[in-house]
């Protein structure tokens, strides 16, 4: 059972302690504003923040900093997180235990995996994942940020139901409509010239690597620290930050060569970027970046996109926006509309499956036609035995064509409450004494989306901007985001993901107050373990 909070839902500009009173130092709580505006003629929605950075200056900071490292009072807390984690989701531990007989680490993904154990779902409807102990969730995962709409959303099971009475949807290997239908329908909104479709994120991020590397004859990729584009050698390095920062490869078994053709550059840090550029740039065959990183949901300021686009078109290299998290995550198109800045290749995923298994390259047609087959050299982008799977290709169009014609209500929506819930986080936690900041928050050029991270400061004065930042223990707790928080926060029914996660169509404001209950309960459970 969820704890209620005594306070409600609006969050005042002066937090309050549980008696109500404004707290002793007066510290001020910034307070957004929300600004729609539509643009119906080119498809596109433009929402701005007006944000105020208050200077928190309540002394909370000592009681978290202490759980940032092993002691006494961590390990009791986790224990006793663990212990009740155990009970309440008992039948997925024997089943966890059963998986892990055959498959590696129980589960196929490392995303999924979490300790003691991931839960085990049974079903899943809208904002909720019912597991096989018989509790009911509310998820901010969505499938891997996947399922805007909510899970399994009635326009895409009816298109999917229907077909299958047809007789049709399993894979036959030949060539159907389907095809060059969803491929114009995801062309058409996103303003590409050429797309070729595959079957994951990953693939799509290697093959438009490969195209990039065989249009300019070059070797060097360069991608920003923290970003992920796949478990490809293309992309395996500065994912993870280590005792050496983000200059290492994060996988065993690739070539040699990986560390050297691979240079990460700091997100948002322009001149770091014009740096690898004047020294490298002749050598440079593109440069990958995630416009909001999928670690952390810190979108990329406008400088940096420009600066982007200004330094690969000056040395000749080309610019892929890697759109799997971010392609119809802010409007019915790529974040680059918003950003009025063009990469040469786009990849898409997750939202444009519709919940199934499609992704694509998309962009310049002199570039993409490096795959035709009728080319003696050429960039061998097959795909594969799944690629074009007809029932993905009907989930996608359905996808996108819904998305497209229910823009102006799905995303000004999305944007306000995905709003309501970062001030309602960050206040549940300040009520505590927990400094918390959430992420995801809009900038001079892109609405703020329905994507929310959270990281606990352990300094008053700082704001992350990278995912440098908050992997750096010196700069935020990160044992209470990504161990105390995700369990505790499951405790309360609440499934979360990279400190939140991803908000759908199908989220209430109902289910907002629960999270902001579930924070609060979690919040007295740390000031109470020290």
């Amino acid at each position: 059972m969820l704890v209620p909070r005594s306070e409600g839902a609006l969050v005042p500009l002066v937090p309050r302690h549980r008696n109500g009173s404004a707290t002793p130092s007066g510290h001020r709580h910034f307070q957004p504003t929300y600004e729609a505006g539509l643009r119906v003629g080119d498809a596109c929605i433009s929402a701005s923040f007006a944000r105020q950075r208050g200077h928190h200056r309540t002394r909370f900071v000592q009681r978290r900093t202490r759980l940032n490292t092993p002691n006494r009072e961590y390990e009791r807390l986790l224990r006793v997180l663990y212990e009740e984690y155990e009970a309440k989701f008992a039948k997925s531990k024997a089943a966890h235990a059963r998986a892990g007989e055959v498959l590696v680490d129980g589960v196929s993904h490392a995303a999924r995996l979490f300790e003691p154990y991931p839960f085990r779902a049974a079903a899943a409807k809208g904002a909720r994942v019912y597991d096989i102990d018989g509790n009911e969730l509310i998820d901010f995962w969505q499938g891997h940020y996947a399922n805007i709409l909510g899970h399994n959303p009635a326009v895409v099971r009816e298109a999917l139901t229907k077909a299958l009475k047809l007789g049709s949807g399993l894979q036959t290997g030949i060539p159907e409509e389907r095809q060059a239908e969803f491929s114009l329908a995801l062309a058409e909104a996103t303003g590409s010239e050429r797309v070729r479709l595959t079957t994951s994120g990953t693939l799509a991020t290697m093959y438009a690597i490969m195209l990039s590397r065989a249009f300019t004859g070059r070797n060097l990729v360069v991608k920003v620290s923290g970003g992920w584009h796949g478990a490809h050698p293309l992309a395996l390095k500065g994912v993870h930050r280590t005792a050496d920062g983000f200059d290492q490869v994060d996988s065993t078994g690739l070539p040699d060569t990986t560390a050297r053709e691979i240079i990460v550059t700091p997100f948002n840090d322009v001149d770091s970027l014009r740096k690898i550029f004047r020294s490298m740039g002749d050598r440079i065959a593109c440069f990958i970046l995630e416009p909001t990183l999928g670690s952390g949901f810190i979108p990329a300021t406008a400088e940096f996109m420009s600066a982007a686009r200004e330094l690969t078109n000056r040395c000749g290299a080309l610019l892929i926006l890697d759109q799997v998290i971010t392609g119809f995550r802010y409007c019915a198109s790529g974040v680059d509309r918003l950003y009025k800045v063009r990469p040469d290749l786009s990849t898409f995923g997750k939202i444009i499956g519709g919940g199934m298994p499609v992704s694509a390259v998309a962009g310049r047609a002199d570039v993409m036609d490096l795959a035709c087959h009728e080319l003696e050299k050429r960039v061998w982008f097959n795909g594969g035995t799944f690629s074009a799977h007809p029932l993905s290709l009907l989930a996608g169009k359905t996808m996108i064509d819904h998305l497209r014609h229910h823009e102006t209500e799905i995303y000004p929506t999305l944007a306000a409450r995905a709003e309501r819930l970062r001030t309602g986080v960050e206040k549940a936690f300040a009520d505590r004494g927990i400094l918390a900041r959430c992420t995801g928050h809009a900038d001079r050029s892109v609405a703020a989306g329905s994507l929310v991270g959270l990281y606990f400061p352990v300094r008053d004065d700082f704001y992350a901007s990278s995912a440098d930042e908050m992997q750096d223990p010196n700069l935020c707790d990160v044992t209470l985001r990504d161990k105390a928080l995700k369990v505790g926060m499951l405790l309360q029914d609440v499934y979360t993901m990279q400190g939140l996660g991803a908000l759908s169509y199908s989220h209430t404001d109902q289910d907002l107050e629960r999270v902001f209950e579930a924070c609060d309960v979690f919040a007295r459970r740390v000031v109470a373990n020290g």
